[in-house]
């Protein structure tokens, strides 16, 4: 994999472009592709965002979004603008099976690959130049790095901000974790320059919600939510009764992980979501406690160091079971 740098000539060249990101897109890998896909216009490419699965209604707001391909829902129109393709974006994601179906398709696929990512161990033989840095933020913030590294900083306008400050805001949790650097306050100070609203887009992202999703956060939490203070950890497992009881949909859960960090002294904090095919889990972890590598050793899973995902193909009970047994050999790293 060449350095992105290496890349920016041909920025100048119109092309057939495709971006895409990882499956149920969250507000960094829907932010990151928009803003691209705004700036990529821009230059006269054509252009053509494609998500591996649907996304959060709070995301359909955003500059673009009514554009964006659903693979699972419109394959034949998902396969006509790969087949076309003669580069490939690839956005917040850096293992190809984070991208569910699309995958074989997108291995088999002879155009440019270019990799823009902040997760850790990328699949580098699979792009042809990219950039994976765990120290950034975003890929909200490394696509902005992008445009500004290549020279056209100048044609940053409002859909450019408004999409790369969704991704930062919420990748950094409203710019609450390490991770919103001074950089990245800098980035958004031009980004605010270009006029847009940022109090709006928190509205659109945080204040966008059903009622059925409110009542569900707050039955999840007296009724799921176990906490063990003997590992300073706090542990939510949602079935999928409760999913179909609350009309939950893509996007809903999102967040709900968090909560359990507000508890005084907590230092790992997992929920585990029943879906069709798989049990999800999410793991945020405070301080020195490496969510990172608990996920990929123990729920075939990864991410960053204090956020991570993972995947179980047991029962919820029997994954449950597992995450209660494996705490106890992190009890000296949890105090």
């Amino acid at each position: 994999m060449q350095a992105l740098q290496a890349f920016y000539d041909q920025l100048t060249i119109p092309r057939k472009v495709v971006i895409t990101t990882h499956q149920k897109p969250d507000g960094d890998a829907m932010g990151s592709s928009l803003g691209l896909y705004h700036f990529l216009i821009q230059l006269g490419h054509t252009v053509t965002v494609i998500s591996p699965t649907n996304w959060a209604g709070f995301l359909k707001w955003m500059p673009g979004c009514k554009g964006v391909i659903d693979f699972d829902y419109d394959r034949e129109k998902a396969l006509g603008a790969l087949n076309e393709a003669e580069l490939l974006f690839c956005l917040d994601f850096n293992v190809l099976h984070r991208t569910k179906n699309m995958e074989p398709y997108l291995a088999a696929l002879e155009c440019t690959r270019i990799l823009i990512d902040h997760h850790e161990q990328p699949q580098q033989g699979v792009f042809h130049y990219g950039i994976s840095d765990t120290s950034k933020s975003s890929t909200a913030e490394m696509v902005y790095d992008f445009i500004v590294d290549s020279g056209y900083a100048d044609l940053i306008d409002v859909p450019i901000a408004e999409c790369l400050y969704t991704g930062v805001m919420t990748d950094t949790g409203s710019f609450r974790f390490p991770a919103a650097s001074a950089s990245v306050h800098k980035m958004v100070a031009v980004l605010k320059s270009t006029g847009f609203r940022h109090t709006q887009v928190h509205e659109n992202i945080y204040d966008n919600f059903l009622e059925n999703r409110v009542r569900f956060t707050g039955f999840v939490l007296l009724n799921r939510m176990e906490v063990f203070y003997e590992y300073n950890t706090a542990l939510m497992a949602i079935s999928k009764q409760d999913l179909l009881r609350f009309h939950i949909k893509t996007g809903d859960t999102e967040g709900l992980v968090n909560y359990l960090l507000t508890i005084q002294g907590m230092k790992l904090a997992a929920l585990v979501i029943d879906r069709d095919e798989e049990r999800k889990w999410s793991f945020r972890s405070k301080g020195n406690f490496d969510a990172n590598t608990f996920a990929r050793t123990h729920f075939e899973g990864g991410g960053h160091y204090n956020a991570a995902g993972g995947r179980s193909s047991e029962s919820l009970d029997q994954t449950v079971r597992k995450f209660k047994q494996v705490i106890k050999e992190y009890a000296i790293q949890l105090q």
